[in-house]
C-alpha cells in the first residue's frame, strides 16, 4: 500500500544567502509582497529537505502541491526535472537517486520573470514552496503517479446514474483493478473489476443517484479503486465525485439538473496577511465559511488552479466553480509561452477533473489587454480546444476585459463568456452597467454573458454621507454594490456574476486611496478580521437567513447634514432605535432603507434597529457641529494624516461642485462636447508639460471602443491617474473655471 509523509521542515537561502531553517509551506515574500513600492523580491530559492529512508521493495516519489513559478528538483546531487508552472501538483520519480539513508532533497525554486505565466498582473506573484510537499512510497505496481500529478483515477459520471471510471495503473502486469462507488453514508452504490492495463475502464450504474445540487444539496460519492494481486492490495485510491447535469441559456442563465440556478458570487485569491501564499487548511476553511455566509453559490477562483483542498471543501459546500489558468494581462508570443498555457491547462483539467464543484474551465483573463494579434486569437482557440478534447463534460470560459468590442472575435471563442466591467468605478457611472449589458445581449442573443468581475475600492477610515465615484469610501462602496445587484436582479439572461474580490489581497506595485501594497476592493479585509458594510449588502440580497444591519458603524461623526442611517436587511420593514427609543418603521425597498434625518444628541449615541425578533447589530454615532475631515481622501490620493496638515485641508476644502453646473466630476465626452468647457480643457491642457495630461483630450488616434470608454471617464479620475504630473493648484484652477459655466 501507499504511504504519503507530509514534509514540514526544511533549510532555505535565497542565492548568495546562508541556509536558515524555514517551516513548510513557505514563502520568502510574505512581507515585502504586501508592503507597497512593487519591489518585493523576485529570484531564486534553495530549500533542502531531509528525506525519509527508503522502505526495500517500495518506489519513491516527491511530490510538490504548489511552487511559484519554476521549480528544478535535485536528489542527493542528481536533478530529476524542472516544472514550469506555480500552481499544480507536480511529482517526481525518487527511486533511482535514492540510497539507503541519508538522502538530501534540494529545490531551486524562482519567481522571477520567464515565459512561465503569469509575469505581470496587478497581484503578488509569491515565490517559495507555498504549498504542501509529501514523501510518497508505493510497491512497485501502483496507479500512475506521473499522470500530470493526478491520482490515474477519472470518473465521468451521469446524472442518469451511467458512470465511467477509466484507470491508469503502471507495473501491473498480472493485476486486478476494482472499483467500488460509494454513497455518502458509506454503502456501495455499484462496483465493477477488470484486467489491469496501462488504461483500464469500467462502466457501472447507479440507480436512482442523489444528484449534486449546489448549496441546497451537495451530495457527493467516492470511488475506492483497488489494483490487486493474488489477493493482496497493492495501492488503493479514493476521489470525491458527484451525479450533476447543467447548461446555460443565453437568455434564462445556468441550470443545474433541471433547476434554473442564477450563479451569483465571487472571485477568490489565496493570499493571507503577512502569510502571503503559505497559508493553512483552516485558512481555506475559513474563507469557505465566510463566502457560504455571505449566501453565494459560486466562486471565481482567479487567476490560477488553486489548493485541492479548497476545491475538496466546495464539493462539499456546494460552490458551483470557475477554475482557471493564469493566462492573464499580457500575451507573450514566444513558443516557451504557448507550451506553458498548454501544459498549465493540462494540470488544471486533469487534476480537478472529479470535482462536481467544477462547471466551467476559463482560459484566460484580460488577455488582450496589450492588444490582440493572431498569435493570441490562435493561442485562445487552441486552449479551448485542448479543455473540450480532455473533459468534454465541462464549459469553457474566459474573463474578456472591457475594451473587448462586443463583436470582436474573441467572445465567440468559449462555451460561454464574461466581462470584467467597472462602470461607476475606473470608467463611467454605476448607472452605465445595465444598459451596456443589455447592449451586448441584443447584439449577441445567443451568447451566454456573465460579469466576471466588478468592485470599487472600499478603505475603511475613508466616509461620506455624499458619496461618489472614486471617493474610495466605504459609503460608495455600498452604493455601488447596491446598485450592481439591482442591475443584475432585472437581468435574468446573466449565467454568472462574481464580485472582485471577496477579499482585500496584495498588489505590491498598487498606492490607491491612502493604501499601498493593496487591491481594497474586498467585501473582507486581507486578516479577515473585518467585514465591510458593502459585505451585509450582499448577505440582505443573498442569504435567505433573516438578518438586519445597522452601516455606518465607522462614519461615526455625524454632523447635523450627515445623519442619513441607512440599514440592510432581507426583512420586509425594520425599526430604528436610537438611545434605547424606538424612532421609526420602514418597509425595505430592494432590501435596503433609508432613515432620514435621524435625530442625534450632541455626543454618543447608541443605534440599532430590529425586525420582530430579528436583532441588528449596534453602533454608536456622534452628533458633532461640522463635518470631520479626516474622513476624506485628499485630491493627490495620499492619506497617511493629511487631515494634520493645514495646507492638505485647505485644498480639500477649495473644489466645490455647485449643481447645475460643470466641474472635473464630469465625464470627458460631456465636457469634449460642449464648445465652451472643451475650450477651457483645451487652454489648460497646453500649459502642461505631461505627455499624459495632454493625451487625456487628444483621442485622434485612439480606436472607437476606447474612445467610448475615455468618454466615460471622469475628468477628475483622469487627474488622478497623472498624479503629480498634474500640480494641484491646476487641478484647482481647472475645476474653478468649470464651475463658472452653467449646463
Amino acid at each position: 500500500m501507499r504511504t504519503k509523509t507530509l514534509i514540514t521542515e526544511a533549510l532555505f537561502a535565497k542565492q548568495g544567502e546562508a541556509f536558515a531553517p524555514v517551516s513548510l509551506p513557505h514563502t520568502w515574500n510574505a512581507f515585502d509582497g504586501q508592503d507597497g513600492g512593487n519591489d518585493y523580491w523576485r529570484g531564486a530559492g534553495v530549500y533542502t529537505v531531509a528525506l525519509p529512508d527508503p522502505t526495500p521493495g517500495k518506489k519513491q516519489y516527491i511530490e510538490f502541491r504548489g511552487a511559484n513559478h519554476v521549480a528544478t528538483v535535485y536528489c542527493n546531487g542528481r536533478e530529476l526535472g524542472t516544472h514550469k508552472g506555480g500552481f499544480s501538483t507536480f511529482r517526481y520519480d525518487l527511486t533511482p537517486a535514492m540510497l539507503p539513508a541519508g538522502n538530501v532533497l534540494s529545490v531551486t525554486v524562482t519567481n522571477a520573470k520567464s515565459d512561465v505565466y503569469p509575469q505581470n498582473a496587478d497581484f503578488t506573484f509569491y515565490g517559495g514552496l507555498y504549498r504542501d510537499v509529501n514523501f510518497i512510497e508505493v510497491n512497485e505496481a501502483h496507479f500512475d503517479l506521473l499522470k500530470h500529478g493526478t491520482d490515474a483515477v477519472f470518473v465521468t459520471p451521469r446524472s442518469s446514474g451511467m458512470t465511467r471510471v477509466d484507470l491508469f495503473p503502471v507495473n501491473a502486469c498480472g493485476c486486478t483493478v476494482k472499483v467500488v462507488l460509494k454513497d455518502a453514508e458509506g454503502n456501495v452504490a455499484g462496483e465493477a473489476a477488470c484486467d489491469a492495463c496501462s488504461h483500464a475502464s469500467v462502466k457501472i450504474d447507479v440507480k436512482k443517484p442523489h444528484l449534486w445540487q449546489g448549496v441546497d444539496d451537495p451530495y457527493c460519492y467516492t470511488c475506492e479503486a483497488t489494483l490487486e494481486k493474488d489477493g493482496e492490495v497493492l495501492d488503493a485510491v479514493t476521489v470525491t465525485y458527484g451525479y450533476r447535469s447543467f447548461h446555460v441559456d443565453p437568455n434564462t442563465g445556468f441550470w443545474l439538473n433541471g433547476k434554473s440556478m442564477p450563479l451569483h458570487g465571487v472571485s477568490r485569491h489565496q493570499d493571507r496577511k503577512d502569510k502571503g501564499w503559505a497559508i493553512s487548511k483552516e485558512d481555506h476553511a475559513e474563507d469557505v465559511a465566510i463566502i457560504k455566509e455571505l449566501g453565494a453559490n459560486t466562486i471565481r477562483l482567479a487567476h490560477y488552479q488553486h489548493d485541492q483542498y479548497f476545491y475538496d471543501l466546495c464539493d462539499h459546500t456546494g460552490f458551483v466553480l470557475w477554475a482557471e489558468i493564469p493566462f492573464i494581462s499580457q500575451f507573450m508570443p514566444s513558443r516557451e509561452a504557448y507550451d506553458n498555457t498548454i501544459s498549465q491547462m493540462t494540470e488544471l483539467v486533469s487534476q480537478n477533473y472529479n470535482h462536481p464543484a467544477i462547471c466551467f474551465w476559463g482560459i484566460s483573463n484580460e488577455i488582450t489587454i496589450t492588444g490582440e494579434s493572431e498569435a493570441l486569437y490562435r493561442n485562445l482557440c487552441d486552449l479551448h480546444a485542448l479543455c473540450k478534447k480532455l473533459d468534454p463534460s465541462r464549459l469553457t470560459t474566459m474573463a474578456e476585459v472591457s475594451m473587448v468590442p462586443m463583436n470582436s472575435e474573441h467572445v465567440y471563442i468559449t462555451d460561454v463568456l464574461s466581462y470584467n466591467h467597472y462602470f461607476g468605478w475606473y470608467v463611467g457611472d454605476v448607472e452605465d452597467n445595465g444598459p451596456w449589458l443589455d447592449e451586448f445581449h441584443a447584439l449577441n442573443p445567443d451568447r451566454c454573458l456573465g460579469v466576471s468581475e466588478y468592485g470599487a475600492e472600499n478603505i475603511l477610515k475613508w466616509h461620506t454621507a455624499e458619496p461618489d465615484n472614486h471617493d474610495y469610501t466605504e459609503e460608495y462602496a455600498n452604493h455601488y454594490h447596491q446598485e450592481m445587484l439591482k442591475t443584475f436582479a432585472a437581468r435574468p439572461y446573466l449565467w454568472s456574476t462574481h464580485q472582485w474580490n471577496c477579499f482585500d489581497f496584495a498588489a505590491d506595485a498598487r498606492n490607491e486611496g491612502g493604501v499601498i501594497g493593496m487591491n481594497n476592493k474586498g467585501l473582507v479585509t486581507y486578516d479577515r478580521k473585518t467585514k465591510k458594510d458593502a459585505f451585509y449588502v450582499y448577505k440582505a440580497w443573498w442569504n435567505p437567513e433573516p438578518m438586519v444591519f445597522v452601516s455606518g458603524g465607522r462614519f461615526a461623526d455625524r454632523a447635523p447634514d450627515e445623519r442619513n442611517v441607512i440599514v440592510y436587511t432581507n426583512c420586509d420593514e425594520v425599526t430604528l432605535v436610537v438611545n434605547g427609543a424606538a424612532v421609526a418603521t420602514e418597509k425595505a425597498v430592494d432590501h435596503m432603507i433609508t432613515f432620514e434625518n435621524v435625530a442625534l444628541n450632541d455626543g454618543a449615541n447608541t443605534v440599532t434597529a430590529f425586525s420582530g425578533e430579528v436583532k441588528a447589530n449596534e453602533i454608536v454615532l456622534n452628533g458633532v457641529a461640522e463635518h470631520n475631515y479626516a474622513y476624506d481622501l485628499p485630491e493627490g490620493n495620499q492619506g497617511a494624516n493629511w487631515f494634520d496638515d493645514p495646507a492638505a485641508i485647505a485644498a480639500r476644502k477649495a473644489f466645490k461642485y455647485p449643481k447645475g453646473y460643470y466641474s472635473i466630476k464630469d465625464k470627458m465626452g460631456v465636457l469634449m462636447a460642449d464648445p465652451r468647457t472643451a475650450a477651457i480643457l483645451g487652454a489648460l491642457m497646453q500649459q502642461m508639460t505631461s505627455g499624459m495630461a495632454a493625451g487625456m483630450v487628444d483621442m485622434a488616434s485612439m480606436g472607437e471602443e476606447m474612445k467610448r470608454f475615455m468618454n466615460m471617464m471622469r475628468l477628475s479620475d483622469m487627474l488622478k491617474m497623472a498624479g503629480d504630473k498634474v500640480p494641484m493648484e491646476a487641478k484647482i484652477a481647472l475645476n474653478e473655471a468649470l464651475t463658472k459655466i452653467k449646463k
